[in-house]
């Protein structure tokens, strides 16, 4: 069952650092889709099936970054951050509010690699 939680500012760097370490190694088949909300842009995809490298948080600069293959997604001073976890703790969203309201959600999937029998 998976559960849904809001991570606060203070614990955005631990929270991620431990997330891409357990989870988002050399060999991970974790793909992430993009999708940017807002009143003025309506719904839009940035990326689909894009392999995710690590989500990491910057206190100094307190940017927020998904790291993807194809470039990175960066949200400044998050308003409220929420994820979706599953049992062991993977991500399976996250979502990025951020001060004008504009929301990133950010789905995450284990690739699996099936047998062509």
């Amino acid at each position: 069952m998976s559960e849904t939680k809001q991570i606060s500012s203070d614990r955005l760097q631990q929270y991620f650092d431990g997330f891409s370490r357990r989870f988002l190694r050399n060999d991970s088949k974790a793909v992430a889709d993009v999708e940017v909300l807002g009143m003025e842009i309506g719904d839009q995809f940035e990326g689909e099936g894009v392999r995710l490298l690590g989500i990491s948080y910057e206190p100094r600069t307190r940017a927020l970054e998904v790291e993807l293959e194809s470039g990175a997604v960066r949200a400044y001073r998050p308003k409220e951050v929420w994820a979706v976890e599953e049992d062991d703790g993977f991500i399976q969203a996250l979502e990025i509010v951020r001060d004008d309201d504009t929301k990133e959600i950010v789905r995450v999937r284990r690739q699996t690699i099936r047998r062509a029998d």
